[in-house]
């Protein structure tokens, strides 16, 4: 199949382009490069340009008459900054968005997976989430994706356009060639936190909110191998159709993770066991827009896609560190 990827030279987007690759897929890339570096392109088939112009989208199909589907990855994700600038989250992910969903409607490509947030869930006492659960998003990042789960679901109700959104939860990690990673050069994620304090690059690791009602107070969240993530959305392509006519309808909701809920505090024992040493720590309030977390009940992925997690958090880690030593190689500086 041909797949195109929007947000391709992001982080998941350009690991998700490789792994399509390597089932025997495809991708072609359109990405504004806001973010997204270049170099992670590679020599895929590569557009640059904004989701919502909709003659570029016109170039796009009429070049590659034969694209499948689209995985719409394409967003600001920054939580603290999405509570800073939420004009410029609303634009650039849900405005936006509106634009290529209406568009690719219209020329004849409406099945697409979009990449949703696992931020959305309100707390619950046992912090495990299925896809039926109670929605309380805390910050407008979180609110653009809940906005585009309902425009799609809307829109396929209302048009041609079939939905699977794959809600899913803290990717870590590189692919296993490590020619993809967290590229920003001091990245708000707490695997990239992690990876600074441990390699020098920064004082210490914070950890942000310590009175948390979870077991040690801190915040806890489900991570996963990013590479099982990508996979995890080259399964959805793989079984658009199929998914949709075993729940029968035009869109349905699917928790991406690893089943299991791993603490802040938690993280980092992993981490330095890992690692091989301490890291320095300090502690700070929540950020603005942080979430106390969930972790996914995954029955449905396991049912629907036939796909769960075969790497585990040591995995994980260990590729964050591998991908920390190369990425300086890859992308110029630490």
């Amino acid at each position: 199949m041909k797949v195109l990827v929007t947000g391709g030279a992001g982080y998941l987007g350009s690991i998700t382009a490789k792994a399509l690759e390597e089932a025997g897929h495809t991708p072609v890339i359109l990405d504004s490069l806001l973010n997204g570096p270049l170099v992670f392109v590679r020599d895929r088939a590569f557009y640059e340009g904004d989701i919502a112009d909709r003659e570029l989208l016109r170039r796009i199909v009429a070049e590659h008459p034969d694209l499948d589907a689209t995985i719409h990855m394409a967003a600001r994700i920054v939580v603290p900054e999405s509570v800073e600038k939420p004009y410029e989250y609303y634009r650039d992910n849900v405005a936006k968005s509106l634009e290529l969903f209406d568009e690719l409607v219209a020329l004849g490509k409406p099945r697409i997976v979009f990449s949703s947030s696992a931020s959305l869930y309100a707390t619950k006492d046992d912090f495990e989430v299925t896809e039926e659960d109670a929605l309380d998003p805390q910050s407008p990042y979180a609110w653009t994706k809940r906005m585009m789960e309902q425009v799609l679901q809307d829109m396929a109700v209302a048009t041609d356009l079939r939905a699977v959104i794959l809600r899913y939860f803290n990717p870590m990690g590189s692919d296993p060639d490590l020619q993809s990673g967290i590229y920003a050069k001091e990245p708000s994620h707490v695997i990239g936190q992690l990876v600074m304090a441990a390699r020098g690059l920064k004082d210490s690791f914070t950890i942000t909110g310590v009175d948390h009602p979870t077991r040690d107070g801190t915040g806890i969240r489900d991570y996963i191998h990013v590479w099982d993530l990508a996979r995890a959305h080259v399964r959805a392509i793989e079984k658009f159709d199929e998914v949709l006519a075993a729940v029968d309808a035009p869109s349905t909701i699917i928790n991406i993770g690893t089943g299991s809920g791993v603490t802040v505090r938690e993280l980092v024992a992993s981490f330095q066991r890992v690692f091989g040493s301490e890291v320095p720590l300090s502690e700070a309030p929540p950020r603005p827009g942080d979430a106390v977390g969930a972790f996914a009940n995954v029955d449905k992925s396991a049912e629907l896609l036939g796909w769960r997690t075969e790497l585990s958090l040591d995995d994980a880690i260990a590729s964050a560190l591998a991908w920390g030593e190369k990425r300086q190689e890859i992308l110029g500086y630490e």
